[in-house]
This record gives structure tokens, sequence and C-alpha cells, in this order.
């Protein structure tokens, strides 16, 4: 008896084994970093059985990748960090159409195209100074913020981060919304500000501001919401409704026109989209969800509250390479 149970034990962890061997790998190209959403996966992975293989790396470099693969392509999955990135994807028909019981999950932001859903939400906000700014009297525009820099004698005391992609993509905004003389007018102003440049770290930026080196910075508010949560005395503020300093930054998914596990796809699609991942993207990162029924930081907006703040527009259209080009141009890049 005890020799048949071993026997059937034994079976039963080889057949086990041999499921897992043939369990299909999910293949996710990701644009957001692995320290940002790593554990996410490795928990989806823990939950599901599903193996998944992330290849990570910028937007662009995604984006460069699958056009080179082309039909080659092993993604499944193409994760990207921005709208645009995400649009461009969809137009260069990299992306499959999505069904309905997706996209009707989010609260917005879903796109014209149907070819990808929004996972998370970044609002650009105006970071300060409490100790030498009252938010009554920040201005209630991006585009007043030269101004309003030289009216305080706040020359040399206001950050930027000109390379991280969420600024470009405001200043695409700005082209989009604003068109290309405000845009231009816009960007030689602060650069005439003398602003502190911090690259792409937008952390550095927020703690320059904690330090008492800068004053003031447009950044995503997250960043300001980190510090907050570590006791540190930053100040978080909005423009007025619909203005551009307010954009939303929408991340989001899709999956790739010549996946081979549409099943796990569409799996992973709806975790990020679950209670359960989107509560681990407003704990861990500190990003707005786009379902409802997710426990906010009290610190942050409610949701449709933020999502009066943000500019109307199409998403998936920002100009990002005509903003790089006049960036560049300007010497601002």
């Amino acid at each position: 008896m005890e020799r048949r149970k071993l026997i059937l034990s034994l079976v039963g962890t080889l057949a086990l084994g041999l499921g897992l061997a043939q369990q299909p790998t999910l293949t996710v190209y990701s644009g957001r970093g692995e320290s940002l959403v790593g554990p996410l996966v490795a928990q989806f992975q823990r939950e599901t059985g599903i193996r998944v293989q992330v290849r990570y790396g910028s937007d662009a470099q995604i984006l460069a990748a699958l056009q080179e693969e082309g039909d080659r392509s092993p993604a499944d999955v193409v994760w990207l960090n921005t709208s645009g990135a995400l649009g461009r994807a969809a137009a260069l028909g990299l992306l499959r159409p999505l069904g309905e019981s997706l996209l009707n999950k989010p609260v917005g932001f879903v796109p014209a195209s149907k070819r990808w859903v929004p996972v998370t939400v970044r609002l650009r906000v105006l970071a300060y100074n409490p100790n030498r700014l009252k938010p009554e009297e920040l201005p209630q525009s991006l585009l007043d913020l030269p101004r309003f820099v030289r009216e305080k004698g706040l020359l040399g005391r206001v950050g930027w981060t000109p390379t991280y992609s969420s600024f470009q993509d405001m200043v695409a905004a700005i082209l989009l919304l604003h068109g290309e003389e405000a845009a231009r007018k816009w960007l030689t102003e602060f650069k005439a500000l003398n602003p502190k440049s911090y690259g792409s770290s937008n952390v550095a930026m927020v703690d320059a501001i904690r330090a008492g080196e800068i004053d003031l910075a447009s950044t995503n508010h997250y960043y300001v919401l980190r510090f907050q949560r570590a006791g540190f005395q930053v100040g978080m503020a909005f423009f007025k409704d619909g203005d551009v300093g307010n954009l939303a930054l929408v991340t989001g998914a899709g999956i790739h026109r010549n996946s081979k596990n549409l099943v796990a796809a569409t799996r992973f699609l709806n975790y990020l989209l679950s209670e359960k991942g989107q509560q681990y993207f407003v704990g861990n990162i500190g990003e707005y969800p786009v379902v409802r029924g997710v426990v906010q930081d009290p610190r942050l907006l409610p949701l449709e509250e933020a999502l009066k703040k943000t500019p109307k527009l199409d998403f998936e259209k920002l100009p990002t390479e005509e903003a790089l080009k006049l960036m560049r141009e300007l010497g601002v890049l």
C-alpha cells in the first residue's frame, strides 16, 4: 500500500512538472521600470501560475525593437509609459483590437483606436517650497509660470527635467492645445529663468525643494507624494481646471498583433485592471487608479476630482516628435 502511494505521488508530481513545462511563457515588453512593476509581475505569476518573461526598456526602445522584429517578435503584451507611445504603436498596427469587456473597465482615457487600455494615471503638478511660497499666490496656469517667477524674484530658484518623457509630453500638450508660437514662447521664457536642470531625475529635483535649493518645479504628482509620505514639507498644487500644467499622463497596455498567448495576455491585462492590481499602483507607486473602488491615499484628490483637472485632448495624438524637435532647436535638449 505504501509503495502504491509513493508511486501515485511520484506520478502526480511528474504530471504537475510536465504541466508547468508545457505552460507557455507570456512575453511582456515593458516601458515601465522593473523596480516599479517587477513585484506586480511576480505577484501575477504566483497567483496564476503563468510564467512571465519581461523585456524592460524605454518606450522608444520598445517601439524600435517591435518595429525591427516585425512579425518575428515574441511579444505578447506591450506595456508603455505614455499614451503618445501607445498611440504610435496602435498607428503602426502593432497592437490587436481589444474586446469591450476590457475597454469598459476604466473610468476614462480609453483610446479611440481601442487597441490598448489605460492602466494608471499620473498628473502633472506644481511642486513648491511651503516655507517660501503660499498656495494662494501661485499662478493659475503653467503658461504664467515664467512671469510669476520673474515677479517673485525667483530666478535660478526653479527646476526642470527637460530629458524626462513626462516633461516632453507636457511640451507636446502645449503644442497641441496652444500652438507652436505659445510653446516656443514658454520654453524660451522658462529657459531665461536660469532654471536648474535635473536631467530626468524628478526625485533629485523634488529633493532640492525639500532642501531649500529651489522653490518651484513642474513634476508628476507621485514624486511629491513620496516625499510627503516620508514626512517632508513639500507642497503640491494644481493649476486651474483644464490647464495644460495638470496634464494627465496615461500608462497603458495592449496585446501584440501576433501574440500566440491571447488567453494569458488578456488575463494579464485584466489583472492590471483588477482591484488588487490597481491597489498595487496606488499603494506602491502613488499613481491614480483608472477603476473605481480602489482605496486612494488621503493626501490625493479623489479620482473624480482629479479627472476634472486635466485638459481635454486626444491622448493618442500628442505631437511628441514635434516637441522634441522644438526643444532641440531652442537648446533645451
